[in-house]
């Protein structure tokens, strides 16, 4: 089909290329009418007072893609597990999240995409949090038709990457705290860390099944760490003694006690102390510095998500993190 521009009076009888939008301030924006809408004489009032003189109405046009296919064909590029397509609305299509998880992108297919030419794929940012319903990118061309062979032309140049989009769903993990410090262990004071850590571990699919409090003694903390690791954690937190003071040991018994240290310290901020390893059957071991306490978003809020998805971290990941890592 191609288009061609008529007056409103003119295109009574004919079909609509394109969804007309209507804006009510205050009120509502969006399709008023719908692609492939047959105008009648009623409507001529209201694509009148819609700012609508002239339209664009179908005929045959060989060779050229109307927007909404191409619009799929964009989504073809990113469709995956967990993700799902919205209806397309003024030319724009949508992939929606069907499961609670991280949303990965390829940036170099996404920045092949949008440098082709006349089309666009906007994602949110990689290693985001998205909950079910919400929408992990939205992609549409730039002119209401477009060539086949431009869009063919895409296809050749980015589809072996597809898909540009990935959801890794969060998985059930069992979690152990091991809190550490003398001052909460011979009652000085009450433990901070465990009620912010269970409120930020109730927005995912987790099951604490270890909680111990220890001195700092180094071989006190790697015992824990062992116990937590025999329960069958997935996930196990050390909060305290990260800093690099004489008293706090935290870092050197996640080290002992794990068979990979990822990194001790990151470019972020709140949480430049933080602390990561691996254990040598899987579970992830974080040392958790004091601003986990009292800052709304740390390093931990960032990493967190990418476990409870099975995403590895890498050191690179790490270093990565310092771009928007003044949080």
């Amino acid at each position: 089909m191609e288009m061609k521009i008529v007056t409103v009076e003119e295109a009574v009888g004919s079909r609509l290329c394109q969804d007309l939008t209507q804006i009510i301030p205050g009120e509502k924006k969006g399709p008023r009418f719908r692609k492939g809408h047959l105008v009648t004489p009623a409507d001529i009032p209201v694509l009148l007072s819609m700012g609508k003189a002239h339209l664009y109405v179908e005929e045959e046009q060989p060779g050229m893609l109307h927007e909404e296919d191409a619009a799929r064909i964009l989504y073809s590029l990113c469709a995956n597990d967990h993700l799902a397509p919205s209806e397309i609305k003024e030319g724009k299509i949508e992939a929606v999240a069907q499961a609670d998880g991280v949303l990965t992108v390829d940036q170099e297919g996404l920045y092949q995409v949008n440098r082709f030419g006349e089309m666009m794929i906007a994602t949110k940012a990689d290693f985001s949090l998205l909950r079910v319903g919400e929408t992990a990118a939205g992609m549409r061309v730039i002119p209401l038709y477009i060539e086949k062979k431009q869009m063919d032309g895409l296809t050749a140049a980015v589809g072996s990457r597809a898909p540009l989009l990935t959801l890794h769903p969060f998985t059930l993990k069992k979690v152990a705290i091991v809190t550490t410090g003398s001052e909460v262990f011979h009652g000085r004071i009450k433990d901070g860390f465990e009620p912010v850590l269970r409120q930020k571990l109730a927005a995912f699919p987790t099951e604490i099944v270890f909680h111990q409090v220890v001195d700092d003694q180094k071989a006190a903390i790697v015992a824990a760490i062992k116990k937590a690791q025999a329960a069958g954690a997935d996930i196990i937190l050390c909060t305290g003694g990260m800093s690099v003071d004489a008293d706090d040991l935290t870092p050197g018994a996640i080290k002992e006690a794990a068979d990979r240290l990822v990194t001790y310290g990151t470019p972020v901020l709140p949480g430049a102390m933080f602390a990561l390893a691996y254990s040598a059957n899987g579970a992830a071991i974080m040392g958790l510095p004091g601003a986990v306490i009292f800052a709304a978003q740390t390093v931990f809020d960032l990493i967190l998500p990418r476990i409870m998805a099975d995403i590895p971290v890498t050191k690179v990941d790490i270093a990565r993190l310092g771009c928007g890592g003044l949080l």
